[in-house]
């Protein structure tokens, strides 16, 4: 049944940071229901790449295992059916701009008097408060005052972006370990709290030393391309077939055991080379010569040889390398769900695994409303004719 088997949650969040904290609730166990406008739904439902039919391959992933209720928060009689839903749920994640919940009178001070033991947690750009808390705070605007996009890329171009959302991501993640930690205080207290989740402070938190850097050394970190100034050998590297090789052996251990696969056991007493400072100091020399010795060999036979030997070495992959992987395959790291439109679908699995009580993936994203009724009859015992008022009024 999964962990969090019995934890109802209400998620109002659209477009990727509230929706993947919900999908991770979901996939071990929680009964999450989606909340979405009447109509359109969540942006996400158009988001990414589409089929012939116009359905994102993106939905159904970040919506899996969730329920899909309809709901017009902006109308009075819509506030008060999520009243009555928060009323008996264990959490509730938003992230609109701070104050539109208040606006609707949905705010934490008449939730939190409605159902005590509420979590609420509220996924924003900046914050609830403080100086930029109203403005519109998407993930590439944060990962760039966070200090990422500047430290990324290469030093004679402008600060590049990483393939995916990953301060909306980021965000997501960080909410769903605060909403936990505030369970386990609710177990003890018997109350909710508030969960202050930004994408800002979530991509800050895994800037290592940066800040520190600067503040004891007046040091700024720069971009360097693909690989970190003073950590050698550490880089990717071009093969005979074209493909490119991450190696990473900087430790010394490491260093001598690829020195000697390479078949120069010599370069490990180089005064350049013979520590961890000296490798650092003639990086680009060091890094010349391995290129010199994998521009002889194939891709997957250096991979395969570094790797018997003992050194980290892996090809940068793409998704069809993914799934023919034997790895990923035994480990089932991508699985395949059953979806109504797509039919057996390609997916990332459930992560982190639990021994004793995994997670699972239930069903993909579900169609717009698809559970709406079910939730008013369950949650709320409401009657057939008032759900049927509420929809003659387009409020569901």
């Amino acid at each position: 049944m999964g962990p969090l088997h019995g934890i109802r949650v209400i998620e109002l969040g659209q477009l990727i940071a509230g929706p993947f904290c919900g999908q991770l609730l979901a996939d071990f166990g929680a009964e999450v229901v989606k909340i979405e406008p009447p109509g359109v739904g969540d942006a996400m439902r158009q988001w990414g790449r589409t089929d012939e039919s116009g359905r994102t391959l993106w939905w159904p992933v970040i919506a899996r295992n969730k329920k899909s209720m309809t709901l017009d928060l902006r109308h009075s009689k819509g506030q008060a059916v999520l009243k009555d839903l928060a009323g008996g749920a264990d959490v509730l994640i938003e992230n609109f701009r701070p104050e539109t919940m208040e606006r609707w009178g949905l705010g934490w001070d008449t939730l939190y008097k409605i159902n005590p033991r509420l979590v609420m947690a509220r996924i924003s750009g900046f914050g609830q408060d403080g100086p930029y808390a109203k403005r519109a705070g998407f993930a590439s605007v944060c990962e760039a005052m966070a200090g990422l996009r500047y430290v990324s890329g290469y030093p004679d171009r402008p600060p590049v972006r990483v393939g995916i959302s990953l301060g909306d991501s980021l965000a997501g993640l960080n909410a769903m370990i605060g909403i936990m930690l505030a369970l386990h205080h609710r177990d003890q207290t018997g109350h909710g709290q508030i969960v202050d989740a930004t994408i800002l402070e979530s991509v800050l938190s895994i800037m290592e030393s940066l800040i520190p850097e600067y503040d004891k050394l007046a040091y700024v970190r720069e971009r360097f391309g693909s690989v970190l100034p003073g950590l050698a050998p550490s880089n990717a590297y071009p093969a005979l077939d074209e493909r490119d090789v991450i190696i990473g052996a900087n430790q010394d251990s490491i260093f001598y055991r690829l020195c000697k696969a390479m078949g120069q056991p010599e370069l490990a007493k180089d005064p350049r080379f013979a520590s961890h400072q000296s490798r650092g100091k003639h990086q680009s020399e060091l890094d010349d010569v391995i290129s010199c010795w994998t521009r002889t060999k194939k891709a997957e036979e250096i991979v395969d040889l570094l790797s018997t030997n003992g050194i980290p070495a892996g090809m940068a992959y793409r998704a069809p390398e993914m799934l023919a992987d034997p790895h990923f395959q035994e480990r089932e790291i991508i699985t395949r769900v059953e979806d109504p439109v797509f039919g057996m679908l390609a997916m990332q699995n459930v992560f982190p695994r639990l021994s004793a009580s995994p997670g699972k993936i239930r069903h993909t994203g579900p169609s717009l409303g698809q559970h709406t009724r079910e939730v008013l009859t369950t949650w709320l015992s409401m009657n057939s004719d008032s759900i049927d008022e509420l929809h003659a009024e387009n409020i569901i």
